[in-house]
């Protein structure tokens, strides 16, 4: 009887379906930062209005260059005693074959480089909106540098990078409730302790001044989120990230929703804001568990979401920190329930066989869900003030209240975001007509 051939495993090859499907996720996380944008800048008042959109457009610069020279090494390149990784290989991207493949996919390396770039751009966007109205833009510039350098780049690692300490560990988290929303929500409060409140913090009304604005940034959110939570797959075809999009929209539905009823019950009105805040809120929690969940968990994880969120934007005013658009509320609070809930809702069927407490998996996921949030949010936290700490002792992090309280626009960006110059009806005083509008006054005078 001959031997038995064992056949070795065909390697992978280049799929054109998960390329193209890659690169349009990679566009649609592209678009979540100017939606951030519009849906930051809508809840700013309107002196604050384009200093807001700044603060996220400028992280599509920075954060694209730093990602190119060294960041993509640093997240993803060989580990390094589980903290860190490194590839000089990668180092400006000159390396890098065309159709080099990504370890164990179908996916070209630039690919996948790409994909995770959109999230290193929009993870220090979301930190700008606990900062509004009062922070300088070039501090804010430098800060994203340093930040993404010595945060972003490192939790990626520790999180998603092979030989990550967390990713070793077991922690669960699909697309980035640690390494994205916990890590933003808990710099943002590092940032705000140094900083300090607002002029006229719970004393002057600060309301929205855009309500469609900030509606219009939810839905692009929404939208690009789909490729946010589904891409993070990375186009294998087992089914998960079908799960991951099917789970993204009920839990954000879900989050939405028990926002809004529990706004009545305790303001006795449905807001817009709120039901763009609930709908973030939902995004937010269902990043890490989304994979991991069955539909019937994501209501639930939507729903407490929703719910916990809601109450925590209440808090600052209760402890007195100024999170001005409810980053800490939101996606710091989102991110670890999101985390957490791993613990007790996980069913085994879904990217990982690790089962939650209701699932008859006790609570081993648990403690795991423990140890990358709370490391995530101490890390970032207490660098993250550091940072500040030493950017306002050297080059000052604020604008003067002076320049504050005239509106922070005028002052760092010499613009304003609405010219009403011509509203109600008449001629705008212009270099052409101003001398004709003077010459006719005259006249009646006369």
């Amino acid at each position: 009887m001959a031997p038995a051939i064992t056949l070795a495993a065909e390697a992978p090859k280049l799929s054109a379906a998960n390329t193209g499907f890659m690169l349009i996720c990679s566009a649609l996380v592209m678009l979540m930062t100017p939606g951030l944008a519009f849906f930051y800048g809508g809840m700013v008042r309107v002196k604050s209005t384009l200093n807001m959109l700044m603060m996220s457009f400028i992280s599509l610069g920075i954060v694209t260059i730093l990602w190119v020279l060294y960041g993509f090494s640093m997240a993803f390149g060989t580990d390094s005693g589980s903290l860190i990784g490194w590839n000089s290989d990668w180092l400006g991207l000159d390396k890098i074959g065309l159709t080099e493949l990504w370890p164990g996919y179908t996916i070209p390396v630039f690919v996948f480089m790409v994909f995770q770039l959109m999230f290193a751009i929009i993870t220090p966007a979301l930190i700008s909106g606990a900062l509004a109205d009062r922070v300088k833009f070039s501090a804010w510039a430098l800060f994203i540098a340093l930040w993404a350098t010595v945060v972003y780049f490192p939790v990626a690692h520790w999180v998603w990078g092979t030989g990550g300490w967390a990713f070793e560990l077991g922690v669960i988290d699909f697309a980035g409730g640690t390494a994205v929303h916990i890590n933003a929500g808990a710099a943002a409060l590092g940032v705000i302790l140094v900083i300090g409140k607002r002029v006229g913090f719970k004393k002057d009304p600060m309301r929205p001044h855009s309500l469609p604005l900030v509606m219009l940034g939810a839905g692009l959110l929404w939208f690009g989120w789909f490729g946010f939570n589904a891409g993070s797959w990375l186009g294998n075809d087992d089914g998960v990230g079908a799960l991951m999009f099917v789970n993204t929209q009920i839990a954000t539905a879900a989050a939405m929703l028990a926002w809004l009823i529990y706004e009545k019950i305790r303001h006795g009105a449905f807001t817009t804001l709120g039901a763009a805040s609930g709908a973030v809120a939902g995004l937010v929690a269902i990043t890490p568990s989304g994979g991991a969940v069955t539909p019937l968990g994501a209501i639930a994880v939507g729903a407490i979401a929703g719910v916990l969120c809601a109450m925590a934007v209440g808090l600052k005013y209760r402890f007195g920190y100024d999170d001005s658009l409810d980053v800490v509320g939101v996606h710091l609070v989102g991110g670890v329930i999101g985390s957490l809930l791993i613990g007790f809702f996980a069913s085994g069927k879904g990217q990982s066989t690790a089962e939650g407490l209701f699932y008859g998996g006790g609570l081993t996921q648990f403690w795991k869900q423990c140890a990358g949030v709370f490391a995530v949010l101490a890390y970032s936290l207490i660098v993250s003030a550091i940072l500040a700490f030493i950017l306002d002792k050297t080059m000052g992090m604020r604008v003067t209240e002076d320049e504050e309280v005239a509106g922070i626009d005028q002052a760092e960006h010499a613009e304003t975001a609405y010219d009403f110059s011509g509203a109600g009806g008449g001629a705008a005083k212009t270099a052409v007509t101003a001398p004709v509008a003077a010459a006719a006054s005259k006249k009646v005078d006369a």
